[in-house]
């Protein structure tokens, strides 16, 4: 028969001697840190680990002595640059207007204009003068 045996202790141990703790754990535990609305001394009191025991392990971390794992949420960012937009000049619109020209008086018809209408306004001119 196999048993299984879960000890759960409340405050803090007496000396536990120095403890060696791999990379990959070390390495776990500051990640763990690192992630948003987590704190040094919850996480380091979940391992039961002093606050600036771990804060040392991301120093290591920071000075990449210690390689972290890749997140499980991998949030990729992309450098952003606001610079001020160029201004564009502006498009000129080629227009084909009918002008009519009768001494200083320059007419300019609307873009389109009918045959009928250019017809009628040169009937105008021609009664005028």
């Amino acid at each position: 028969m196999e048993t299984t045996l879960e000890v759960l202790t409340t405050g803090r141990r007496r000396r536990e001697g120095n403890r060696q703790w791999p990379d990959e754990v070390k390495a776990r535990i500051v990640s763990e840190s690192l992630r948003p609305g987590a704190t040094v001394n919850e996480v380091a009191g979940r391992y039961g680990l002093k606050a600036n025991h771990l804060s040392s392990w991301r120093t290591l971390a920071r000075q990449g002595k210690l390689v972290l794992p890749e997140p499980e949420d991998a949030v990729e960012f992309a450098a952003v640059v606001v610079g001020t937009p160029a201004l564009e000049p502006p498009t000129v619109k080629a227009v084909s207007r009918t002008e009519i020209v009768v001494g200083a008086v320059t007419i300019r018809l609307e873009e389109g204009a009918s045959a009928s209408r250019i017809a009628s306004i040169a009937r105008a001119l021609a009664a005028a003068t």
